[in-house]
């Protein structure tokens, strides 16, 4: 397993799943073209890029590009951003019953060799790891009254802001924010600060 400290952008849920085969590392899906009207996706993208840095993966067909330059243009200057190429291989995807419209296969039909050596091509910072760092759950929200108490709503407001996250954003929207932009250890620092 590969350790990246970015988070991986990418299409749609089987490359997810394709990609958590190959690398320890946050991944958040645009669901394709729902991208362009996903406001509050966008915020949560570009704030994940300020903060951790994102490498867009998009497939290699005119759509992945497509998607790739509006994830682009949604992230401040400065922010860390790495564009990595899947090379155009044409094909079949398994689970699909015809070939795509441009014949080529998606990130979820390339080789996991492929993948690995797409990333060390476009120098993503990685290491082989076999421990995962500690993880914020729904119950530690929960102990932390950010979940199933009288005032969890506004506490969770509170942590939104302070991360310079869209304030309606659902808890399990919020926890996978957590987990991406920080450690267990980081996180229960920022709830002692901001509520103590």
């Amino acid at each position: 397993m590969i350790r990246i400290k970015q988070a991986i952008v990418v299409e749609g849920k089987y490359d997810k799943i394709k990609l958590s085969s190959v690398v320890d590392a946050p991944i958040i899906v645009t669901n394709g073209f729902s991208i362009f009207k996903d406001k509050q996706k966008l915020c949560y993208i570009n704030e994940v890029a300020k903060r951790n840095g994102i490498i867009i993966l998009t497939d290699s067909d005119n759509a992945g590009l497509i998607i790739r330059n509006r994830v682009l243009k949604a992230v401040d200057k400065g922010a860390e951003v790495i564009n990595a190429y899947i090379p155009d291989i044409f094909g079949k995807e398994r689970r699909k019953k015809e070939k795509s419209a441009e014949g080529k296969l998606g990130v979820e039909g390339i080789d996991v060799e492929i993948l690995k050596e797409t990333f060390k091509k476009f120098g993503v910072i990685s290491n082989e790891t076999q421990d995962k760092r500690k993880e914020i759950t729904k119950n530690n929200l929960f102990e932390l009254g950010l979940s199933g108490g009288k005032n969890s709503a506004e506490k969770r407001k509170i942590v939104l802001k302070e991360l310079n996250l869209p304030e309606n954003l659902t808890t399990n929207n919020l926890l996978e924010a957590i987990n991406i932009l920080m450690d267990y250890n980081e996180f229960i620092n920022l709830c002692e600060r901001i509520f103590n």
